[in-house]
């Protein structure tokens, strides 16, 4: 770590390092290997627990830090994740770097960076803007690169939430990260800079050296997941209970980390000499949330699935030529909105005029196989996209149930066949399909007839009895979760799950106890989820979660937000098993080190809610 005070000196000092013209960029391509002479116990494992000296830790960082267990590493969803990106130049082994180039312009569009136990890795030089908050976070995040004489600037934003030291020291998926990349000769200077709002009191600053070796390679590291003797517990220590604190040599105080034990005047302080080192102003804040802006927006997901985001929570959009399935409605107030979008996107998907593509006797994507007979018909004036014929509402919210009237209407020339009596007919509106605790506690609120379900379940799943837009639907009821009325929905041909608000990653989770809610079974709810799903490579990709409100969610974020969930659970267990009351579990803080990722003091769903729901949800029944 560099023995500076600020992110902006040492900013500062590589742009004097790298004073050259503005167009002096240097080659980067190569396979260069680590030269790396500290941290020698980070490169033998890791450093022990309880030692976070080096890091500028905050309260809430060092309570996430003190509850970390390596059992961890156990659980089937840890196993195989990467290093992420800010742990990435730190690892053993060696990294290439290969140019991405447009075969026209040739102009550099990207760096390729491979590393040897982390996901490859992409710096964008295009100009492309950062993805949307909603967006998916992956292990190595969205880089984008740009040369400053030459010093290659890196910003790298949507990175998953994992450990900066693998002793539990941990950065939030809020951070941010800049490196400033400089060649000098066969050697390569990696200065990083992580900030986050959520666990650290100001920048965290490394540097990492790397020598230019064409005799060095990258082998292929595969992992395969052990699921021997793996339970539902999530591995961690209670406050206070961490037998591993103190253990080693280092000065009690200095292994407790903090932006003060980073400056070398702090060897004063261990002496005597001082009472504390001066440390200026943190500069880290918390992230503001964006504010709803009163559009529907949307990000394409996977196959036939389409995530709508808008003011009030996410919405599912299957859509394809046997019409639009959504799950859930959203409020009422946006249902125009939403039946636009998604007939826009019906038209450009299914009913766009195309350019002919097949020209010929043999045409296999045309019926009459040739064109000319529907010729209009591809080019011109192809037919219109069947309407919404789904709804499935995954709870009573109004959230999620009050765009059912509007969006359940048929348009008055739709041809959509459906079951009636007399047995075949046109379909009188969409199906609305939900758990029957829906309907019943929606008719017991009087709600309009029109934005009932029509259809309903009570069993334990519940399937669609077609494929729709090609692919099976199944529909899994989770008894005692956010309500005892919630569904999630699995999509099995385009991999994704509509999680409802059983998964939220923008608050804790919100648990209805009159509507027949707990937090175990949340807890239950997502591990099902879990076993749902499987990634595509080392916890990254593969099956894609929609969740009732936040950003699009894969494995690693299902489990990081379970393993929250169980840890609060279980420090709010032990104080009920101890007869602690409400009011000292709220002021003993157990949420702590997770309130800047999903605490709020204000709104309809605050911490102390989430506490107070948690707390009665687990105290004995009376």
């Amino acid at each position: 770590m560099l023995p500076v005070k600020r992110a902006r000196v040492v900013v500062a000092f590589l742009l004097i390092l790298a004073a050259a013209p503005a167009m002096a960029q240097v080659g980067l391509s190569g396979v260069w290997a680590d030269r790396i002479t500290e941290d020698s116990y980070e490169r033998s494992g890791g450093p022990p627990l309880g030692d976070y000296q080096g890091i500028p830790l905050n309260e809430a960082g060092r309570m996430k830090a003190d509850s970390h267990d390596h059992s961890e590493w156990s659980l089937p969803e840890f196993q195989c994740r990467p290093h992420p990106a800010p742990y990435q130049w730190r690892a053993l082994g060696a990294v290439r770097i290969s140019e991405d180039i447009d075969p026209v312009s040739r102009e550099l569009r990207a760096y390729h960076l491979e590393y040897l136990r982390s996901m490859d890795r992409w710096i964008y030089m295009d100009g492309r803007p950062q993805p949307p908050d909603y967006a998916p976070h992956s292990w190595s995040g969205f880089s984008t690169g740009k040369w400053d004489g030459n010093m290659l600037v890196v910003t790298t934003t949507h990175i998953k939430g994992a450990y900066l030291r693998r002793n539990g020291a941990s950065f939030s998926d809020k951070a941010t990260m800049m490196e400033y990349i400089t060649r000098h000769g066969d050697f390569l200077l990696v200065t990083m800079i992580l900030t986050d709002p959520v666990w650290l009191e100001e920048p965290f600053i490394q540097t990492t050296n790397y020598e230019l070796d064409p005799h060095t390679t990258l082998s292929y590291y595969p992992c395969t997941v052990s699921e021997e003797n793996i339970s539902k517990a999530v591995p961690h220590f209670l406050p206070g209970k961490n037998p591993n604190l103190g253990a080693d040599d280092i000065p009690a105080p200095a292994a407790r980390g903090g932006s003060e034990t980073i400056y070398p005047e702090y060897r004063k302080v261990l002496n005597g000499a001082v009472a504390k080192v001066n440390v200026p102003a943190s500069i880290s804040r918390p992230a503001a949330a964006p504010k709803p802006d009163g559009q529907i927006h949307v990000l394409p997901v996977q196959g036939n699935l389409y995530m709508l985001v808008g003011d009030g929570g996410n919405m599912a959009a299957s859509i394809g030529p046997d019409g639009i399935l959504l799950v859930d409605s959203g409020r009422a107030e946006m249902s125009d909105q939403v039946q636009a979008t998604v007939l826009r996107l019906a038209t450009a998907l299914t009913a766009a005029p195309a350019p002919n593509k097949c020209v010929g006797l043999h045409c296999p994507s045309n019926p009459f196989g040739w064109t000319s007979p529907g010729m209009n018909a591809i080019i011109a004036s192809p037919a219109p996209p069947k309407p919404i014929r789904y709804i499935i509402n995954t709870s009573v919210d109004a959230d999620h149930t009050g765009g059912n009237e509007r969006l359940s209407q048929l348009p008055s020339d739709a041809k959509i066949v459906g079951v009636t009596f007399p047995p075949v007919g046109v379909a009188p509106s969409a199906t609305v399909i939900a758990h029957e605790t829906i309907l019943d506690r929606m008719t017991e609120a009087k709600a309009a007839s029109d934005a009932l379900p029509t259809e309903t379940y009570h069993v334990a799943s519940y399937k669609l009895s077609e494929f729709f837009n090609g692919e099976g639907i199944k529909v899994y009821h989770e008894p005692a979760a956010h309500t005892d009325g919630d569904s999630i929905v699995y999509f099995r041909y385009s991999d994704v799950i509509a999680a409802g608000d059983i998964l939220n990653t923008d608050s804790y989770p919100v648990i209805e106890l009159d509507k027949g809610g707990s937090i175990n079974g949340v807890l239950d709810a997502l591990n099902n989820i879990l076993d749902l799903m499987i990634p595509e490579f080392r916890s990254q990709g593969g099956t894609w979660v929609i969740p009732g409100h936040g950003r699009l969610c894969d494995i690693g974020d299902v489990a990081n937000y379970r393993n929250m969930v169980a840890i609060v659970r279980d420090r709010i267990q032990d104080m009920v098993n101890r007869g602690l009351t409400l009011e000292q579990v709220k002021a003993a803080k157990p949420t702590m080190d997770y309130d800047g990722l999903y605490g709020s003091t204000t709104g309809p769903w605050t911490t102390d809610r989430f506490i107070e729901a948690a707390y009665r949800s687990l105290s004995p029944k009376k």
